[in-house]
């Protein structure tokens, strides 16, 4: 079986037979035919599914649209709804929003709170997706600064901020955010991120711990300026225990609210080990 695509026309072939034509247009679909012969053997749910996959409709966290018009029968409105289309009007229409993670809470809350120029830290930059993201909401007139203690880190940081063209704005420094007062000024960052575990893609045996977490954040607390923003997504399981985590909430807890507004936003139907946001808003 071969699925040939050329200019949002697809044509589904058994050997050399063709068994399934589709033409979709950004998303729409403007017709999908399964030869009479071969209908009732999951070919046409094989068209749709590779339809959908080729244009990120399968990928939880991109978002998508797809439409397509009414179905003329029984067993072509059975085969939408299998893949999540639902009737519309006078068409059918499949939506996906990307599920929201505890990472994307905070990038949400972030962009709501925060405004372009001033100084933005990445405390554990990692691959540098968190740094980018503050990179885009600091601006041409803002500065980011990335830290990290494995150098394959910094690296991977650096080289993500110069291919999406802020090379300028944002670079990465290798360091240990528990020493993160010795490069910023008390009172000069608008934002602090942390995501504490360990770097993707590499061992997981070197993670964060409470016993550097602690110092860190106390140091960006420090560094905020008042109406700044502190956010950490916490983490804890099988490898890394969950003493970093209750040690982080239990300093969070122990904020006072003349000086602080401390949110701790659970996921209440996830598991218990789901990675936590939280925020500290220094007033």
């Amino acid at each position: 079986m071969k699925l040939v695509c050329e200019d949002g026309r697809y044509t589904l072939y058994k050997e050399r037979e063709v068994i399934g034509t589709a033409a979709v247009q950004d998303g729409v679909f403007a017709a999908l035919e399964i030869a009479p012969a071969w209908r009732g053997r999951g070919y046409g749910s094989y068209l749709v599914k590779e339809i959908l996959r080729s244009g990120g409709g399968l990928d939880a966290k991109t978002a998508s649209l797809f439409t397509a018009p009414l179905p003329d029968s029984k067993a072509g409105l059975a085969l939408a709804r299998k893949f999540g289309f639902v009737p519309a009007g006078d068409k059918l229409v499949r939506r996906r929003v990307p599920d929201l993670s505890a990472v994307q809470l905070c990038h949400d809350f972030l962009q709501l709170r925060l405004m372009p120029g001033g100084l933005y830290l990445d405390a554990t930059c990692g691959n540098g997706h968190d740094t980018l993201f503050l990179c885009r909401l600091a601006g041409d007139t803002g500065r980011v600064l990335g830290l990290d203690i494995q150098p394959q880190a910094v690296a991977n940081t650096n080289k993500r901020l110069q291919d999406a063209g802020f090379g300028a704005v944002g670079r990465a420094v290798l360091h240990d955010h528990a020493d993160l007062g010795a490069l910023v000024q008390p009172g000069t960052a608008d934002c602090v991120l942390f995501n504490f575990g360990w770097l993707p893609g590499a061992e997981h045996a070197v993670h964060s711990t409470a016993e550097g977490s602690l110092p860190a954040l106390r140091s960006a607390l420090a560094a905020l300026k008042p109406g700044g923003v502190l956010a950490a997504v916490l983490y804890s399981g099988k490898i890394i225990g969950d003493g970093e985590k209750q040690a982080a909430l239990a300093f969070f807890r122990s904020l006072p609210l003349t000086q602080y507004t401390v949110l701790v936003c659970e996921f209440a139907n996830w598991a218990d080990t789901a990675p936590l946001p939280c925020f500290v808003i220094k007033k």
